[in-house]
């Protein structure tokens, strides 16, 4: 359920606040019954893993719209696929923003192919939000102040990696296996955030892959005839469950923390084979589905409700789904935040204006915070561990 406090005091802002004439050509993508919002996700190709997402994206929307849509205004939401590809996003957003003329772009996935239109949403002005990838650049509010992430981001995540590493493991040795763009990027920048001075002692082999490597197997290899006794694997999901696969395969048993956006049950640990993932470690922001803590959580059975009706026969151990779930609902939000004001900038302002926003598949401690200075509206995460049959939550909430 979303934050009553937070509902309540856009409500009163609104009635307080004197009417806002907002005109139809400041207001591309809307009419007195539409809101227009695009979005690009690879529904086929080596990431279609993440499609999942745009789908659930589609669900939530139908519920807002069954239920009055947004201030009398029904949400039209168009996602068409990039497969991945950053020249095909190019051509999938323009034709979203100069063909169908949305309102803003919602959700795009993937750290290339968002990198791909960065500029362009920019320099047109056009909000690019709540982008579905961690890159850190996302929260860039000073040079980009028209693009803004939802999750946390990977520098944050594997400076949190880092920091347990210290604590835990201080002699351990380790090896990165990172995909060879600005998301695996990421996570060695992080790693040097959390490890410091310590990183050039600890960390004994960075390995790259490339998005069109049809498998993992030779840096695997590579990898574990370093002698690493710890691996930090940043790969979208393809390649994650090939790895997680393969060094079950070499017999080699290193502390393996794996990227948050490549755990889900379905899309990844299945594939794999869940016990080969035994021992695996990742960051957690959003409550697991398959985990029986929340079986009865009040949260959880509002989003397994919402799966139910909206995407019936869909997997709910895909944790794409609640993430889906999660982001469509901070976006619903923002347009009610919005009121009659449905311009690009009054979007971009309300966007960076969510007070402690409760949602209610993130963890408890968790919440949704942005301000004009903050384009990072999730900055804190707990570790989990990978029993074999579900993940366990240990240590603290942490923020980095």
């Amino acid at each position: 359920m979303l934050n009553r406090r937070t509902l309540l005091t856009a409500a009163a802002a609104t009635v307080a606040a004197p009417a806002i004439i907002a005109r139809a050509e400041d207001m591309p993508g809307v009419t007195a019954t539409e809101i227009k919002i695009g979005n690009t996700n690879p529904h086929s190709g080596p990431a279609s893993a993440y499609g999942a997402i745009a789908n659930a994206d589609a669900a939530y929307f139908r519920m807002v719209n069954d239920q009055g849509g947004i201030n009398g205004r029904r949400i039209n939401f168009i996602s068409y696929d990039d497969g991945y590809s950053p020249p095909r996003t190019v051509q999938q957003t323009r034709r979203l923003v100069e063909q169908d003329g949305v309102a803003f772009i919602f959700n795009g996935l993937g750290t290339p192919c968002q990198t791909a239109v960065h500029a362009y949403m920019n320099s047109h002005k056009i909000p690019q939000l709540f982008v579905a990838t961690g890159a850190d650049k996302w929260g860039d509010y000073a040079h980009f102040p028209w693009t803004m992430g939802w999750q946390p981001s990977y520098r944050t995540e594997a400076a949190i990696y880092g920091k347990y590493l210290l604590k835990a493991k201080p002699d351990a040795k380790v090896a990165v296996l990172y995909q060879n763009d600005d998301f695996g990027k990421d996570y060695l920048i992080g790693l040097k955030d959390g490890l410091g001075e310590h990183y050039g002692k600890m960390v004994i082999k960075e390995v790259s892959y490339e998005t069109t490597d049809p498998t993992i197997d030779s840096q695997a290899v590579t990898l574990q005839g370093t002698g690493a006794d710890v691996l930090v694997t940043a790969a979208t999901p393809k390649w994650a469950a090939q790895t997680i696969r393969k060094i079950a395969e070499l017999n080699w048993h290193p502390l393996h923390f794996m990227t948050n956006v490549s755990v889900s049950v379905g899309a990844v640990l299945k594939p794999a084979g869940e016990a080969n993932a035994t021992g695996l470690i990742t960051g957690a922001y959003q409550k697991d589905a398959t985990d029986p803590q929340w079986a009865n959580d009040a949260g959880m059975k509002e989003w397994l409700a919402f799966m139910r009706k909206y995407m019936p026969g869909a997997d709910i151990t895909d944790n794409n789904h609640t993430y889906g779930f999660g982001v469509s609902m901070t976006m619903a939000q923002v347009l009610k935040q919005c009121g009659p004001d449905l311009s690009r900038a009054n979007i971009m302002k309300q966007a960076a204006s969510l007070k402690d926003l409760e949602i209610p598949v993130l963890l408890p401690g968790i919440r949704v915070n942005t301000s004009s200075t903050n384009f990072h509206p999730i900055r804190a995460m707990q570790l989990q561990r990978w029993s074999g049959k579900g993940w366990v939550l240990f240590g603290e909430v942490i923020s980095a």
